[in-house]
């Protein structure tokens, strides 16, 4: 159903063409104090993200006429939009492919309304969350330069194409070249949520940062990771091939 969000509530956009889990997610999540708005093909969910400006989207990979995947490859496209991916449980290529389209998060069915309750509300504190104290306001290192206020990373003038996840990474990283971050540690940061055994969204998340990084003209550093600790960003190549670190 859809309806006029209400002012100073925020507003989710479910896309889901299960009629009754649509049903139960209105209920819970508006007795929470979310505006919840729901539709059950990724046409309607388009034409609905286009005029309803959501503050989220809940995005099911399995719809009836076109998958999820393609509903958030045209919401890229469109706007700027916050989405968490519904995905068939043990199906680890879906969350894979939808972080790497730029999906903020993802929650695998049959899932408990607390959890997807809690992994939205992490979503949007990642995106208005305010710098923290213990890092630097404003920070460069190998060329990199970071604007807080602006949520904004350059590479030698460059402007980087972040998520938000992406971004308060990166910031972390940059802050404490060449130390080991463990995965609890920039799980806090960049997810708002502890570090999970059998969780590999973190590693999802870094791993498309990795390859922005890559992908950046003069760019000679890593982001390495560190077996059974964590990730380090590394302005340079490490020069010892016998390390226990890899890029992979």
């Amino acid at each position: 159903m859809i309806e006029t969000p209400h002012a100073g509530t925020e507003h989710v956009l479910v896309i889901d063409d299960d009629v009754e889990l649509c049903s139960m997610l209105e209920d819970f999540l508006s007795r929470h104090g979310w505006q919840v708005s729901t539709v059950h093909t990724g046409q309607k969910g388009m034409d609905a993200a286009r005029t309803m400006h959501a503050d989220l989207v809940v995005l099911d990979v399995m719809l009836p006429d076109f998958d999820g995947f393609e509903v958030l490859r045209r919401l890229q496209r469109e706007m700027p939009i916050r989405v968490l991916l519904l995905t068939a449980r043990g199906e680890e290529i879906d969350r894979i492919v939808g972080l790497e389209l730029g999906a903020d998060d993802y929650l695998p069915k049959p899932f408990n309304p607390r959890e997807l309750l809690a992994r939205m509300r992490a979503v949007m504190r990642r995106s208005t969350i305010m710098p923290r104290t213990d890092l630097p306001a404003d920070t460069s290192s190998a060329g990199f330069s970071v604007d807080s206020p602006n949520r904004q990373i350059r590479f030698k003038g460059r402007l980087l194409e972040l998520t938000d996840v992406e971004y308060l990474l990166l910031r972390l990283l940059l802050a404490h070249p060449g130390e080991v971050l463990s995965r609890d540690a920039l799980c806090l940061e960049a997810l708002q949520r502890p570090h999970r055994a059998y969780d590999r969204s973190l590693d999802m998340h870094v791993s498309r940062l990795r390859k922005k990084l890559e992908a950046l003209p003069s760019f000679h550093g890593a982001l390495i990771a560190v077996r059974s600790s964590g990730y380090r960003f590394s302005p340079s190549l490490p020069e010892d091939p016998a390390e226990e670190e890899s890029k992979a």
